[in-house]
């Protein structure tokens, strides 16, 4: 069996013809260019893209099977220039009564699966044709409906304080789902300020692989939080075996960022406009202002709902290795990156193979040590909060 890069949570921006999917992501992420971008730079080998569902879409998958630019591959997924590999899914948006809302991915194993999918959205959403389409049902209803059409469900981003189901809905999963879909989950999606220690101290997420996406927004974002995943070969088919942890399939690791660069890992005020970096949490009101109108932190609310102490990692649970994407490095910016990334052949080389030295010849000594103090986690980071990602500092700057 073989290693592969896998990132299942990538948005599209717009169709081919310029109409909007995901409003909030950039015009540049069409499902063609996501393709070009894991090929050409990114080295990612199997992408999800999550609004697959989406008619305009549609419309751009069957236009590239018709031109023999892309293929739908045996075992489930779409097949680019016999090495990416792109799964079809959707990110849809669920409410629980008097609980809040939450985003859940449904991947789909072909084409024929997304539209049938498409078809059945239609029946209880009223944005379809844009991305993350709000569904008027509660996310155990979606779940069954998704798997009664043969797709895979499992929750995003599961601790973000807007829209998931941890965040904002409830404390434990069976608040939301009967036994026989908790019995079926496979995955869940940790997101960016989470990590396996984080998540490991919820002792009902034991039985469940962990995944680390990168919810990207922008061509560049892509793979920024991915796994590596053991698997026969690249499909739709091998992925589920992974996720399922069958016959040997498995992820065998987690790539993120520290929880610290995240957008939301601590607890931020608006009115005092501060993110509480260094209270004990679960900081759930603010310090200064008493309010409790604040975006509660990822790590405030998992230290609110935790049941153990200190994490408990089922042994079945890979490493989570620590990952500063190239764009987060100080002093690395867009024309020293395609430097790299042309030397090197991706971005993935460069942060995790390619040796100082050699680094150094492209983009000087300084800036290579630098990536390499961010491969080894010794970079000093601010902690993000309120929307706001944190930051990593040059020591002595």
């Amino acid at each position: 069996m073989t290693e592969f890069y896998v990132d299942l949570h990538v948005h599209i921006g717009c169709d081919s013809l310029g109409r909007p999917i995901k409003v909030s992501g950039s015009r540049k992420l069409t499902f063609e260019n996501i393709a070009k971008e894991c090929f050409y730079r990114k080295g990612v080998d199997i992408v999800g893209i999550v609004d697959a569902a989406a008619p305009g879409v549609i419309r751009d998958i069957e236009n590239l099977l018709n031109s023999g630019e892309m293929i739908e591959i045996p075992g489930g997924g779409i097949g680019y220039k016999d090495r990416v590999v792109i799964l079809l899914a959707s990110e849809v948006e669920t409410s629980e009564e008097h609980r809040g809302h939450s985003h859940h991915l449904i991947l789909l194993r072909t084409l024929d699966t997304a539209k049938a999918f498409s078809r059945s959205l239609r029946r209880c959403v009223s944005n379809v044709f844009f991305s993350t389409p709000v569904c008027a049902m509660p996310a155990r209803d979606l779940y069954m409906m998704a798997m009664d059409a043969g797709a895979t469900p499992f929750p995003a981003h599961a601790f973000s304080p807007h829209k998931s189901i941890y965040g904002n809905c409830v404390r434990r999963l069976d608040d939301a789902f009967p036994d026989d879909i908790l019995d079926s989950l496979l995955a869940i999606e940790l997101g960016l300020s989470a990590d396996t220690d984080l998540a490991d101290t919820i002792s009902e997420l034991g039985q469940y692989t962990f995944l680390s996406n990168s919810d990207a927004h922008s061509l560049p974002k892509i793979g920024r939080e991915y796994n590596v995943m053991l698997l026969e070969s690249a499909s739709f088919d091998e992925t589920i075996k992974a996720l399922a942890r069958k016959d040997g399939r498995r992820v065998v690791a987690n790539y993120g960022l520290d929880p610290k660069l995240g957008k939301y890992h601590r607890t931020y005020c608006p009115v005092c406009d501060r993110t509480f970096q260094k209270e004990t949490p679960p900081v759930l009101r603010c310090p200064e202002c008493n309010s409790t109108s604040v975006v509660r932190g990822v790590l405030d609310r998992i230290a609110d709902i935790q049941d153990y102490p200190v994490p408990e990692h089922p042994v079945h649970r890979p490493s989570y290795r620590y990952q500063i994407p190239l764009e987060f490095v100080p002093g690395i910016g867009p024309k020293s990156i395609d430097k790299l990334i042309s030397r090197f052949g991706s971005e993935m080389s460069v942060l995790h193979t390619a040796r100082e030295e050699e680094l150094a010849e492209v983009v000087g000594r300084k800036a290579a040590h630098l990536i390499i103090e961010a491969r080894e986690g010794m970079l000093p980071l601010v902690a993000g909060g309120g929307g706001h990602y944190g930051k990593a500092l040059i020591e002595n700057s």
